[in-house]
């Protein structure tokens, strides 16, 4: 599009760029796009549609909606995404937090008692979404962050600090190797669950994330059964582990916890249904 040709209006241009990403959330892909050029929330939208727009914020636009249309995910095009209420940075570094790990904190909540302080472990921490969560939710909570990425970290100890949450320790290395002398009444991850030959992995968002955080093994177990047998050597007698899994990994998850001397296994559903989340106490 020339200068000439542009369409000026916010409404034009949201028009225009919805028929052009054509997908199914193409609308709120310009939206949130047009919000991080202008620097206005998605209301601002609403209540100025007929306001005219200068040429440099229109181009900007234009190139990051191309960028979409070649795939590019919006986390990544902003560096930003919100996770339970938290805005939290991106990088490609780090996995893009997404709605369905919510119920993994949800479930954490649920077993950490408000005002008792627990001592609590997030493995593959990436952004540091869930750890970062939880210290919101429970700040007498002490928190330790892993991640073998130390770029990861970097992202997710920045997180913290925007956040003013001073709680949860951020530290590098393999799922628990970090954690020597440090006894815990929680572990949660949400790893690499996904197989290696799975053909989601050529297609859509997660073609832009880092491999590492997303395929683990043949099964897509390897993480999680690395991570179920390490959790067992840290936690408490009594303590949680609750782990990420994929949608038809649940009976696998679920034995894999027995077959590690976990007790009072559940597995939990994320809010489109499909089983998420596992869960199981140490035996003591």
């Amino acid at each position: 599009m020339s200068q000439g040709t542009d369409p000026a209006s916010i409404r034009q241009l949201l028009e225009q760029a919805t028929r052009l990403l054509d997908t199914e959330s193409a609308r709120l892909d310009a939206e949130v796009l047009l919000g991080y050029v202008l620097q206005q929330p998605r209301s601002y939208f609403h209540a100025w549609p007929e306001k005219r727009l200068p040429y440099e914020s229109r181009e900007r636009f234009r190139h990051l909606l191309q960028q979409r249309r070649q795939g590019r995910p919006v986390a990544y095009l902003t560096g930003e995404r919100e996770f339970w209420s938290l805005p939290l940075n991106v990088t490609t570094d780090t996995l893009i937090p997404r709605p369905e790990t919510e119920t993994l904190v949800a479930q954490a909540l649920q077993r950490l008692p408000a005002g008792q302080t627990q001592r609590v472990a997030d493995l593959g921490t990436g952004s540091g979404a869930i750890a970062l969560a939880i210290a919101r939710e429970r700040p007498q909570c002490r928190i330790i962050a892993t991640d073998i990425s130390t770029a990861a970290i970097a992202v997710a100890s920045s997180n913290a600090r925007q956040l003013g949450i001073d709680t949860v320790t951020f530290l590098s290395g393999n799922w628990c190797e970090p954690l020597a002398g440090k006894p815990l009444d929680m572990i949660v991850s949400n790893p690499p669950y996904i197989a290696e030959s799975d053909p989601h992995l050529c297609s859509g968002d997660v073609r832009f994330e880092p491999r590492t955080a997303l395929a683990a093994g043949v099964q897509g177990m390897d993480a999680l059964t690395c991570i179920a047998h390490c959790a067992a050597r840290h936690l408490q007698p009594g303590g949680w582990l609750l782990m990420e899994h994929g949608y038809d990994q649940g009976e696998l998850a679920k034995q894999l916890l027995e077959n590690t001397g976990f007790i009072d296994i559940t597995d939990h559903a994320d809010d489109a249904g499909q089983n998420r989340v596992i869960a199981g106490r140490h035996s003591p």
